[in-house]
Protein backbone atom coordinates (compact mmCIF):
# COMPACT_ATOMS: atom_id res chain seq x y z
CA UNK A 1 0.00 0.00 0.00
CA UNK A 2 1.35 3.13 -0.92
CA UNK A 3 1.60 6.42 1.19
CA UNK A 4 -0.78 8.51 -0.26
CA UNK A 5 -3.12 5.42 -0.89
CA UNK A 6 -2.83 5.26 3.07
CA UNK A 7 -3.62 9.23 3.57
CA UNK A 8 -6.54 8.84 1.38
CA UNK A 9 -7.92 6.49 3.70
CA UNK A 10 -6.90 8.42 6.49
CA UNK A 11 -9.10 11.12 4.32
CA UNK A 12 -12.21 8.88 4.52
CA UNK A 13 -12.05 7.91 8.50
CA UNK A 14 -11.28 11.74 8.95
CA UNK A 15 -14.41 12.50 7.47
CA UNK A 16 -16.72 9.81 9.43
CA UNK A 17 -15.03 11.10 12.56
CA UNK A 18 -16.38 14.29 11.52
CA UNK A 19 -19.54 13.02 10.86
CA UNK A 20 -19.30 11.32 14.60
CA UNK A 21 -18.38 14.93 15.84
CA UNK A 22 -21.99 16.11 14.29
CA UNK A 23 -24.18 13.41 15.62
CA UNK A 24 -23.29 13.42 19.14
CA UNK A 25 -25.20 15.20 21.17
CA UNK A 26 -23.23 15.48 23.98
CA UNK A 27 -20.93 18.61 24.15
CA UNK A 28 -18.87 16.85 26.70
CA UNK A 29 -18.79 13.63 24.45
CA UNK A 30 -18.18 15.80 21.29
CA UNK A 31 -14.87 17.20 22.54
CA UNK A 32 -13.67 13.39 23.35
CA UNK A 33 -14.82 12.68 19.64
CA UNK A 34 -13.15 15.82 18.34
CA UNK A 35 -9.48 14.70 19.63
CA UNK A 36 -10.25 11.48 18.01
CA UNK A 37 -10.85 13.04 15.13
CA UNK A 38 -7.70 15.80 15.33
CA UNK A 39 -5.16 13.00 15.58
CA UNK A 40 -6.92 10.89 12.30
CA UNK A 41 -5.50 14.89 11.16
CA UNK A 42 -2.13 14.04 12.98
CA UNK A 43 -1.54 10.78 11.56
CA UNK A 44 -2.38 12.27 7.59
CA UNK A 45 0.22 14.79 8.35
CA UNK A 46 2.54 11.82 9.23
CA UNK A 47 1.82 9.70 6.55
CA UNK A 48 1.97 12.80 4.21
CA UNK A 49 5.08 13.97 5.58
CA UNK A 50 6.90 10.34 5.09
CA UNK A 51 5.46 9.96 1.75
CA UNK A 52 6.13 13.33 0.26
CA UNK A 53 9.85 13.55 2.52
CA UNK A 54 8.51 17.18 4.01
CA UNK A 55 9.73 17.66 7.42
CA UNK A 56 7.46 20.31 7.90
CA UNK A 57 4.58 18.28 8.24
CA UNK A 58 6.53 16.19 11.26
CA UNK A 59 6.39 20.14 12.84
CA UNK A 60 2.62 20.15 11.65
CA UNK A 61 1.45 17.09 13.44
CA UNK A 62 3.12 17.98 16.91
CA UNK A 63 1.27 21.29 16.88
CA UNK A 64 -1.61 19.74 15.81
CA UNK A 65 -1.13 17.25 18.62
CA UNK A 66 -0.57 20.02 20.93
CA UNK A 67 -3.02 22.40 19.69
CA UNK A 68 -6.11 20.15 18.45
CA UNK A 69 -6.25 16.89 20.14
CA UNK A 70 -5.27 18.01 23.61
CA UNK A 71 -5.49 21.97 24.14
CA UNK A 72 -9.16 22.53 22.76
CA UNK A 73 -11.18 19.36 23.93
CA UNK A 74 -8.92 20.75 27.43
CA UNK A 75 -10.53 24.08 27.07
CA UNK A 76 -13.90 22.62 26.39
CA UNK A 77 -14.25 20.47 28.91
CA UNK A 78 -12.86 22.45 31.81
CA UNK A 79 -15.54 25.35 30.48
CA UNK A 80 -18.30 22.32 30.90
CA UNK A 81 -17.18 21.57 33.72
CA UNK A 82 -17.14 25.62 35.41
CA UNK A 83 -20.70 25.98 34.10
CA UNK A 84 -21.61 22.19 36.52
CA UNK A 85 -21.65 20.44 33.45
CA UNK A 86 -25.03 20.92 31.78
CA UNK A 87 -26.53 17.97 30.77
CA UNK A 88 -29.44 19.46 28.99
CA UNK A 89 -31.07 17.41 26.29
CA UNK A 90 -30.74 19.85 23.40
CA UNK A 91 -32.28 18.54 19.84
CA UNK A 92 -30.77 19.72 16.62
CA UNK A 93 -32.62 21.72 14.31
CA UNK A 94 -32.82 18.90 11.64
CA UNK A 95 -32.59 15.07 12.27
CA UNK A 96 -29.81 13.49 12.45
CA UNK A 97 -30.11 11.21 9.08
CA UNK A 98 -30.66 14.75 7.33
CA UNK A 99 -26.96 15.76 8.71
CA UNK A 100 -25.92 12.48 7.04
CA UNK A 101 -27.28 13.39 3.90
CA UNK A 102 -26.14 16.67 3.65
CA UNK A 103 -22.77 15.38 4.32
CA UNK A 104 -22.47 12.83 1.81
CA UNK A 105 -24.33 15.51 -0.92
CA UNK A 106 -21.24 18.01 0.23
CA UNK A 107 -18.25 15.65 -0.18
CA UNK A 108 -20.13 14.45 -3.90
CA UNK A 109 -19.84 18.05 -5.02
CA UNK A 110 -16.59 18.57 -3.51
CA UNK A 111 -14.81 15.23 -5.06
CA UNK A 112 -16.39 16.35 -7.82
CA UNK A 113 -15.40 19.69 -8.29
CA UNK A 114 -12.00 18.41 -7.29
CA UNK A 115 -11.59 16.32 -10.50
CA UNK A 116 -11.31 19.52 -12.28
CA UNK A 117 -8.41 20.53 -10.32
CA UNK A 118 -5.15 20.11 -12.68
CA UNK A 119 -2.45 20.44 -9.90
CA UNK A 120 0.89 18.30 -9.57
CA UNK A 121 0.34 18.29 -5.75
CA UNK A 122 -3.30 17.37 -5.93
CA UNK A 123 -3.15 14.30 -8.55
CA UNK A 124 -2.69 11.51 -6.26
CA UNK A 125 -4.61 12.80 -3.16
CA UNK A 126 -8.26 14.08 -4.67
CA UNK A 127 -10.08 11.99 -2.36
CA UNK A 128 -8.41 13.17 0.43
CA UNK A 129 -8.83 16.83 -0.94
CA UNK A 130 -12.22 16.21 -1.37
CA UNK A 131 -12.47 15.73 1.98
CA UNK A 132 -10.79 18.88 3.25
CA UNK A 133 -12.78 20.58 1.32
CA UNK A 134 -16.12 18.88 2.65
CA UNK A 135 -14.87 19.83 5.92
CA UNK A 136 -15.62 23.71 5.17
CA UNK A 137 -19.17 22.78 4.38
CA UNK A 138 -19.80 19.91 7.17
CA UNK A 139 -18.36 22.23 9.70
CA UNK A 140 -21.19 24.97 8.66
CA UNK A 141 -23.61 22.68 8.81
CA UNK A 142 -22.84 21.52 12.19
CA UNK A 143 -23.40 25.33 13.22
CA UNK A 144 -26.81 25.87 11.09
CA UNK A 145 -28.00 22.46 12.11
CA UNK A 146 -27.03 22.69 16.03
CA UNK A 147 -28.48 24.37 18.84
CA UNK A 148 -26.69 24.04 21.18
CA UNK A 149 -23.72 26.92 21.40
CA UNK A 150 -20.94 24.87 22.44
CA UNK A 151 -21.68 21.71 19.46
CA UNK A 152 -21.67 25.01 17.36
CA UNK A 153 -18.06 25.58 18.63
CA UNK A 154 -17.24 21.99 17.42
CA UNK A 155 -18.51 23.25 14.15
CA UNK A 156 -15.62 26.26 13.36
CA UNK A 157 -13.28 23.49 14.77
CA UNK A 158 -14.00 21.63 11.63
CA UNK A 159 -13.74 24.01 9.12
CA UNK A 160 -10.58 24.77 10.60
CA UNK A 161 -9.16 21.29 10.17
CA UNK A 162 -10.45 21.37 6.77
CA UNK A 163 -8.43 23.79 6.07
CA UNK A 164 -5.20 22.67 7.58
CA UNK A 165 -5.26 19.72 5.79
CA UNK A 166 -6.26 21.28 2.48
CA UNK A 167 -2.80 23.63 3.00
CA UNK A 168 -1.17 20.22 3.69
CA UNK A 169 -2.08 18.62 0.85
CA UNK A 170 -1.20 21.25 -1.75
CA UNK A 171 1.90 22.99 0.13
CA UNK A 172 3.32 20.09 1.96
CA UNK A 173 6.55 22.40 1.89
CA UNK A 174 5.01 25.22 3.66
CA UNK A 175 7.48 26.49 6.27
CA UNK A 176 6.49 26.42 10.34
CA UNK A 177 5.29 29.62 10.15
CA UNK A 178 2.26 29.11 8.15
CA UNK A 179 1.33 26.31 10.59
CA UNK A 180 2.48 28.33 13.78
CA UNK A 181 -0.61 30.93 12.20
CA UNK A 182 -2.89 28.51 12.10
CA UNK A 183 -2.46 26.81 14.86
CA UNK A 184 -2.57 30.51 16.64
CA UNK A 185 -5.97 31.43 15.14
CA UNK A 186 -7.56 28.17 16.14
CA UNK A 187 -6.79 28.59 19.64
CA UNK A 188 -7.47 32.25 20.64
CA UNK A 189 -10.92 31.78 18.55
CA UNK A 190 -11.49 28.72 20.24
CA UNK A 191 -10.70 30.59 24.03
CA UNK A 192 -13.01 33.88 22.89
CA UNK A 193 -15.90 31.26 22.27
CA UNK A 194 -15.31 29.39 25.01
CA UNK A 195 -15.29 32.69 27.26
CA UNK A 196 -18.77 34.03 25.28
CA UNK A 197 -20.15 30.68 25.98
CA UNK A 198 -19.47 30.56 29.71
CA UNK A 199 -20.46 34.01 30.16
CA UNK A 200 -23.90 33.16 28.18
CA UNK A 201 -24.78 30.41 30.60
CA UNK A 202 -24.02 32.02 33.72
CA UNK A 203 -26.45 34.83 32.61
CA UNK A 204 -29.19 32.89 30.90
CA UNK A 205 -28.78 29.46 32.43
CA UNK A 206 -29.02 27.76 28.80
CA UNK A 207 -26.71 26.72 26.39
CA UNK A 208 -30.37 26.74 23.98
CA UNK A 209 -29.41 29.02 20.64
CA UNK A 210 -33.10 29.33 20.26
CA UNK A 211 -33.68 30.82 24.03
CA UNK A 212 -31.28 33.46 22.86
CA UNK A 213 -33.06 35.25 20.30
CA UNK A 214 -35.40 37.58 22.01
CA UNK A 215 -33.31 40.50 23.37
CA UNK A 216 -34.20 41.09 26.80
CA UNK A 217 -34.23 44.75 29.00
Amino acid sequence: MSGYTIVNALGCLLLLTSLWVVLTKSPKKSAFVYSVQSLVLVAIFISLGATTGSTELFTWSGTAFLTKVIFVPAVVLFMLKKMGEPDEDIEPVVKPVVSVMLAIVEFAICFAVVQMIDLPAAAVVKPALAVSLAHFFIGLTCIVSQRNIVKQMFGYCLMENGSHLTLALLAPQAPELVEIGIATDAIFAVLIMAVICYRVYKNVHTLNSDELMELKG
